[in-house]
């Protein structure tokens, strides 16, 4: 007879100014927070979480404006964010926390870690600089930055234009296909969130510099996709190296989305990375 027992699981809604959050914990331990990019919502961690619980508290949840978190009437406005997971933190009475965020979830992450430094006791960076202006962040003055992107967009247009998700990409959907089908099938879970004004919101709060976090003393981790062409996968060595406290690493067969392409790399990574930090 099995003696497994499946780590413990809630679901919950947090009220909201705007209207609720939606977030589960599974798990018990120390506090391990995951938040999700512009594709995704709480359900896209399925591979973190089921690997974490077992040693860490996990909570995972919805942005404002994605399902199943209430919409936003007007619109997302991502300098919210940060607010949304200080209450989140708060109602579930956490004194200290570990913040994973990839992409969109970087604006999350970084904003509340910098905020709040001596309650983070390790923050990881996946595929985002968040709130830190990315071509300022080009130790070649821009250049590099230049080249890439006009590389990067024309391998996006391509894709897009055979039903490549861009967060997944091109390789990794041939590779995986079953993991592409259901990273398109949770980006749909958003509805009718327009998410080019969105974009447009990222873009327009990503003003940081990294003379901003020069003193930046939470211990990050920053993993980039070698194949990305969302994320330039050269900056996060250029932005761990400007941290007090940072490191890089990149898994060199992943694109936009290491974390849902390559778990069991990405888990290990952060595995020990947050060894280090007990």
């Amino acid at each position: 007879m099995s003696s497994y027992a499946a780590p413990s699981r809630t679901s919950g809604r947090l009220k909201r100014p705007f209207g609720n959050i939606h977030y589960e914990v599974c798990g018990s331990g120390p506090a391990l927070i995951f938040a999700h990019g512009l594709g995704g919502n709480h359900l896209s961690w399925w591979q973190q979480v089921a690997h974490f619980a077992p040693h860490y508290t996990c909570v995972t949840f919805a942005h404002r404006g994605f399902a199943p978190s209430d919409p936003v009437a007007g619109g997302v406005d991502p300098a919210d964010y940060p607010g949304d997971l200080a209450a989140l933190i708060d109602h579930l009475g956490f004194s200290d926390v570990r913040l994973v965020a990839q992409s969109m979830g970087g604006w999350t992450m970084l904003e509340y870690a910098m905020a709040h430094q001596d309650r983070v006791k390790a923050l990881v960076l996946s595929s985002t600089s968040g709130t830190l202006d990315r071509r300022g962040c080009d130790p070649s003055g821009g250049t590099d930055y230049d080249a890439w992107l006009t590389a990067a967009e024309a391998i996006l247009s391509a894709g897009m234009a055979g039903g490549i998700h861009p967060a997944i990409g091109e390789r990794a959907a041939e590779r995986f296909p079953a993991l592409h089908l259901l990273y398109r099938s949770i980006d749909e879970m958003a509805g009718t969130l327009d998410k080019d004004k969105l974009r447009a919101g990222l873009r327009r709060t990503a003003t940081r510099t990294l003379a901003d976090v020069r003193t930046f003393r939470v211990p990050t981790l920053l993993i980039a996709g070698g194949e990305d062409v969302v994320f330039p996968p050269f900056l996060a060595s250029a932005i761990a190296t400007s941290l007090p406290c940072g490191q890089a690493e990149t898994i060199a067969d992943a694109g936009h989305s290491p974390y849902f392409e390559q778990a069991a790399r990405f888990n290990e990574l952060v595995d020990a990375f947050l060894a280090r930090q007990l």
